[in-house]
């Protein structure tokens, strides 16, 4: 079989897998759609690998079109992260096989908290399937993958349906072009990233910083009332020693680490990743999406903080705000 000829089995087969779906979707796909829409919570996608993957550009997907969700990593939702979902939510669970471990361990978590599961399966049969209230069929017959190893026709079907639910919930919003203009303000944040790091760097008494040798509890109470969910320890020539974000925190508590009987030098991130005042904007927000971190230190040279950055104000969420939002 020539190059091209196994390009367009490919192709043929994937578009085949959506095609299927059409003559499954039932009245389970009417009864999602009404229980988001009526929703007051945010939509909580999590799966594992390729579904992970499908997972985040689905949560993208509703985010642009007026669902508010987000991504949740079930490894991390183990170690800290779980503590962010809540009965007004709805948590929709990726799985073609149904019988991922990492992700039906939490199944039972999120069912006690109230919260609502959506599963998106291709098998009816599964732990994931049995512990869901909604189940989505997005099974597929082959994959394009010639040894059937591979994800392939089955993340195209995924991630199909996730399109689906994201325009279906934008009809019924009515959601109009200027509402997609208020959530994709490209110019404004072109602009915006052409600014250096010292343009909007918070500066001053807004840096919650402590020196080694601080205990946590002063520490702690220090990132409460800073208000920006970390805090920068500095050596005693001023230079930055470490980080503790309030994550680092969550994570302590999970695996019941003593906290609050410690100094911070023991607990805190040694060497965290900085940017400088003079680096553009766009620099630093690739390194807090390709670190999915959420605040930076603001060092010189000499690693002496000058200030710290956090995206809210990158995005213009902050200090700086977009104009006409």
């Amino acid at each position: 079989m020539s190059t091209i000829e196994q390009a367009k089995k490919v192709l043929k087969l994937e578009a085949d897998s959506i095609l299927l779906m059409t003559e499954r979707i039932d009245e389970r796909f009417t009864e999602m759609v009404d229980l988001i829409y009526a929703s007051r919570g945010r939509v909580i996608i999590a799966g594992i690998g390729k579904s992970g993957i499908v997972g985040r550009k689905i949560a993208a997907t509703l985010n642009s079109t007026g669902t508010r969700a987000f991504f949740l990593h079930p490894v991390e939702a183990m170690h800290g992260d779980l503590g962010i979902v809540s009965k007004k939510d709805i948590f929709i669970a990726l799985s073609n096989s149904g019988e991922t471990d990492e992700l039906n361990i939490l199944l039972p978590i999120i069912r006690n908290a109230g919260c609502p599961i959506i599963a998106f399966t291709g098998n009816k049969e599964s732990t994931m399937a049995r512990y869901s209230d909604i189940m989505i069929d997005v099974g597929v017959e082959e994959e394009a993958c010639p040894m059937g190893l591979v994800p392939t026709s089955s993340t195209t079907a995924l991630l199909a349906m996730g399109d689906a639910l994201a325009v279906v919930l934008l009809n019924r919003r009515k959601f109009t072009p200027h509402d997609f203009k208020k959530f994709h303000p490209g110019g404004n944040l072109g602009r915006r990233l052409s600014f250096k790091v010292e343009d909007i760097m918070l500066t001053g008494d807004a840096i919650p910083l402590v020196y080694e040798g601080t205990n946590m509890d002063t520490a702690l109470s220090l990132m409460d009332r800073r208000k920006l969910g970390v805090i920068m320890i500095l050596k005693q020539d001023n230079t930055l020693s470490g980080i503790i974000t309030d994550g680092d925190i969550r994570r302590m508590m999970v695996e019941k680490t003593q906290v609050f009987e410690r100094s911070v030098e023991e607990l805190m991130t040694k060497n965290p990743r900085s940017v400088g005042p003079k680096s553009p904007l766009f620099e630093a927000l690739n390194i807090m999406e390709t670190h999915q971190i959420t605040v930076l230190p603001v060092t010189d040279p000499e690693t002496k903080v000058r200030g710290i950055l956090h995206l809210h104000d990158i995005l213009g969420k902050g200090s700086v705000k977009f104009n006409d939002m």
